[in-house]
């Protein structure tokens, strides 16, 4: 069943952030496996981190709002990346990345602590794990990243300042949206000579105005002529990386589509790339001339 998160923590969907972190606490006290020794007190108690890691983030807040629970579950196809998939992790550079291979929200180990550990989240909260334990480690930070649409299908390296350092983030070609960049011992400093905690920095990528991403396939609308389509003709279709030349056979339909195959995004895994689909759309002309009229009444007869 879809979780209402409001409903989780117990507030309104009019709730400020005041509001939402209060109620947070007062649950996460409530529920802590320390405190709660009751059956089924630690999936409550990652139910509760789980609404708070979104309705505490104005994005993820605004995403939910519109599409419910399943903005954050890869099993109801939300999202461009919709699919099948699994969440992988891998080395960039000296910067350790999480990624999902069916896109959307980024990996929940991510983005709600590991839940091997029930008391990450806590620690990270409330700075010490259980009541009167020392922490661990300083807390983790999580900032955001936003990218040109181009930029995610090439890659990019990027200079940015974040909690007060100059840190270069490597994007790999065929970074999908919502993917996180980990960057270990980059967080706040940890008490009494700690360790610090790490930054984890989503990557949001702007729409573009021609291309839509879905997985590593791309999908683009081309408008042709009625004469083009039923006569045929050879088109220019724009790619991620240059133009190329297609043939439209005599008699193409409305909505047909043509594919590009490896004209696509490159995939993050491998050396391949998806397709690129093109999908046909038919002018019909809004004027005629008195002779383009004759013609198409003399070929309405004859049909």
């Amino acid at each position: 069943m879809a979780k209402d998160y409001y409903e989780v923590l117990g507030v309104g969907k009019g709730a400020s952030a005041a509001e939402i972190k209060s109620a947070y606490k007062r649950l996460a006290k409530k529920h802590h496996p320390d405190v709660d020794k009751s059956a089924g007190a630690n999936d409550k108690f990652k139910e509760i981190n789980e609404a708070y890691q979104v309705l505490s983030d104005s994005e993820k807040k605004s995403a939910y709002d519109q599409f419910g629970s399943a903005a954050f579950d890869q099993t109801q196809g939300f999202g461009p990346s919709a699919g099948s998939g699994q969440a992988r992790s891998g080395q960039w550079g000296p910067f350790t990345y999480t990624y999902t291979t069916s896109g959307g929200a980024p990996e929940a180990p991510s983005d709600f602590g590991d839940f091997s550990d029930p008391f990450s989240i806590f620690e990270q909260v409330f700075g010490s794990r259980g009541f009167g334990r020392q922490p661990r480690k300083g807390r983790n930070l999580y900032y955001s990243l936003a990218i040109d649409f181009m930029d995610a299908v090439r890659g990019l390296t990027q200079e940015v300042s974040l909690n007060g350092k100059k840190l270069k983030v490597k994007i790999p070609a065929g970074i999908r949206d919502g993917a996180e960049i980990k960057f270990r011992g980059e967080g706040e400093g940890g008490p009494q000579g700690l360790p610090p905690g790490d930054l984890f920095l989503t990557v949001r990528i702007r729409p573009h105005p021609t291309f839509t991403r879905i997985g590593d396939d791309i999908y683009i609308l081309k408008e042709i002529s009625f004469t083009q389509a039923a006569l045929g003709d050879t088109v220019e279709i724009e790619t991620v990386e240059k133009p190329v030349k297609l043939k439209i056979p005599a008699g193409t339909q409305l909505g047909t589509q043509f594919r590009l195959r490896g004209k696509g995004v490159p995939n993050l895994h491998s050396r391949g790339r998806g397709d690129q689909y093109v999908r046909v759309h038919v002018a019909v002309p809004k004027k005629l001339s008195r002779e383009q009229k004759r013609i198409l009444k003399e070929f309405r007869e004859s049909e």
